[in-house]
């Protein structure tokens, strides 16, 4: 199985496809087992991409120490430099877009272009949802509270009237919740995520940022709030600003986002 060695933690990870390489970073509790995978999305059909279960999370280590946006972000230059990549395209989602800002503030030579998708850069530009608030509910509570912040239109209202529509969201979110659900230190590797989550905080380093970047994300989203998107994009000098008809998966939900987020990835607009 496709492990590698970093920052003393065993790091599961995937390559698939051929092209320039692509580094696709996932987001909360996110595992590479899930689908659709980085691999079934658009974007993987144009480059060799590279993605991975974050540490607590999927198939990789999951040790009993508190974590740090830092260790993600160092686990991800780490990751490459295992791997011989010297640099690469990255696109971070949710909270990969976090790690992903962390990974290209601290390893700016690595990264040639930069998408941050549905993300938020904490302190003054405003955080993300704070998900661990959901912890303490149980399970389909915790599920269906997520489902309705992700999109601010999935209201009681649109839940009466799309019982079948809401309900298959909520089986899907539930599917997902039992993968590896019995595996060693599965819910404490969860909880330390949502742990370092609490304390991002890029806003004042985002100026640095010199590669190309591109900030997108849904019009609806509750997690990642468009506001949040604007202030980043006005905080990183020549960066490019896209909002979508969607909510914090408005990838999936509005066809025009995956060919600007290639056009971007290609350096086909800036």
């Amino acid at each position: 199985m496709p492990f590698t060695e970093a920052r003393g933690i065993r790091i599961y990870h995937e390559i698939h496809g051929s092209g320039p390489r692509l580094l696709m970073i996932t987001g909360t509790g996110r595992d590479l087992r899930h689908k659709p995978s980085p691999f079934d999305q658009p974007v993987a059909k144009h480059f060799q991409t590279l993605s991975y279960d974050q540490r607590g999370l999927g198939q990789s280590d999951k040790p009993d120490v508190p974590y740090s946006m830092a260790d993600y972000g160092e686990d991800a230059g780490a990751l490459l430099d295992a791997l011989g990549w010297k640099s690469c395209v990255v696109m971070g989602t949710s909270f990969g877009g976090m790690v992903a800002q962390e990974f290209a503030l601290r390893h700016p030579d690595k990264v040639e272009r930069l998408v941050l998708a549905c993300s938020s850069s904490g302190g003054a530009g405003g955080a993300s949802y704070p998900l661990h608030e959901f912890e303490s509910l149980p399970q389909l509570e915790a599920v269906k509270r997520h489902l309705e912040v992700s999109d601010t239109r999935r209201t009681a209202a649109w839940q009466k009237d799309n019982p079948a529509a809401w309900q298959a969201l909520i089986d899907d979110s539930m599917k997902k919740k039992q993968i590896g659900a019995d595996e060693p230190g599965r819910a404490m590797g969860s909880r330390r995520q949502l742990e370092a989550r609490i304390d991002h905080d890029t806003w004042a380093r985002l100026p640095s940022l010199k590669m190309p970047v591109y900030i997108c994300g849904g019009l609806y989203d509750g997690i990642a709030a468009p506001a949040n998107l604007q202030a980043m994009h006005k905080q990183i000098p020549h960066s490019k600003l896209g909002l979508f008809e969607g909510g914090h998966q408005f990838h999936a939900q509005d066809p025009k986002t995956w060919p600007a987020i290639i056009a971007f990835l290609q350096g086909k607009s800036d």
